[in-house]
């Protein structure tokens, strides 16, 4: 693998399947992001734990038809574990810098699980700024504040106790990331191969807990900021994507959710967990290129 400068802080290399790995210098430390196709810029914002990794079956299909970006965030992936504010507003900023120094001004947003909530506030930050320009969003399964499950988890996380076992149960998740991971599916059978394995590499580098740990203690807070912003929201075509049976963010939030959009198009897929773009990968591409295409 042989790597070029595309500007100055910037290095890419060719990763295969059309993709590009490429690093950014940011904030001090080097953001890390994959690079696929050519059209219309769409940014993919990941989940908690997770990174540019889960977009791979995505970032292929969706390559015809857009410049698609995927960020491993800052304290993510494969990205520095910089010591940086975590929470929604300031990572939903980080992301917008980061269209900047990609020289955007316009673009379409994906955001997925706590991606989501930061998607839904980087909405937000481009229509008070009035730039850059985003055209359209699509949240998958997103943290917002119609899921008890998320107010639960925040209610519990900000006590000191539950801090603690917040942070005692991170520092167990190399032995439970196959009970984690198998659980964010519907049907166990359609767990792609090699998925466990790809979810578990960055946890070779330090510092990835305390990189969740400081998002969960913002947890509350993000959630009242963002029922505060909703609105502001209304205007902006959205796609709103969810799997039936996800035990993560709760499917029965899509409604309420929804209503906060006047032009919105809800997908619910049948026996699909939290993460519909690999359980059912085919059937979710199909959904966003018809839907970022029209």
């Amino acid at each position: 693998m042989s790597n070029v400068r595309e500007a100055p802080g910037r290095v890419v290399s060719t990763v295969g399947q059309g993709l590009e790995e490429c690093w950014m210098d940011f904030a001090g430390a080097r953001m890390r992001y994959l690079r696929a196709g050519s059209g219309r810029p769409l940014i993919l914002l990941h989940g908690l734990m997770a990174y540019s990794f889960s977009w791979r079956y995505a970032m292929p299909a969706l390559a015809p038809y857009a410049s698609v970006y995927a960020p491993d965030m800052l304290g993510a992936g494969f990205s520095d574990r910089a010591r940086v504010d975590h929470s929604m507003r300031a990572t939903a900023r980080r992301v917008l810098r980061f269209a900047d120094n990609l020289g955007l001004n316009s673009f379409d947003l994906l955001g997925t699980s706590r991606g989501g909530a930061v998607a839904m506030c980087a909405a937000e930050e481009c229509i008070s700024q009035g730039r850059p320009r985003l055209r359209k969003l699509v949240l998958v399964a997103p943290v917002n504040p119609y899921s008890a499950h998320g107010k639960q988890l925040a209610a519990f996380a900000g006590t000191p106790v539950g801090a603690a076992v917040v942070r005692a149960v991170l520092e167990k998740i190399p032995s439970l990331y196959p009970f984690w991971h198998a659980r964010m599916f519907a049907d166990r059978s359609k767990i792609p191969a090699g998925s466990l394995d790809g979810y578990k590499a960055p946890l070779a580098i330090p510092g990835l807990f305390d990189h969740a740990l400081s998002i969960v203690k913002t947890w509350g807070a993000d959630l009242q900021e963002l029922e505060a912003l909703l609105p502001r929201l209304r205007e902006v075509p959205t796609l709103l994507v969810w799997g039936e049976k996800d035990p993560a963010v709760y499917a029965s939030s899509m409604d309420p959710l929804a209503r906060n959009f006047a032009d919105v198009r809800t997908v619910l897929f049948k026996n699909v967990g939290h993460l519909p773009y690999e359980e059912c990968a085919e059937e979710f591409n199909r959904e966003l290129i018809q839907f970022l295409t029209k």
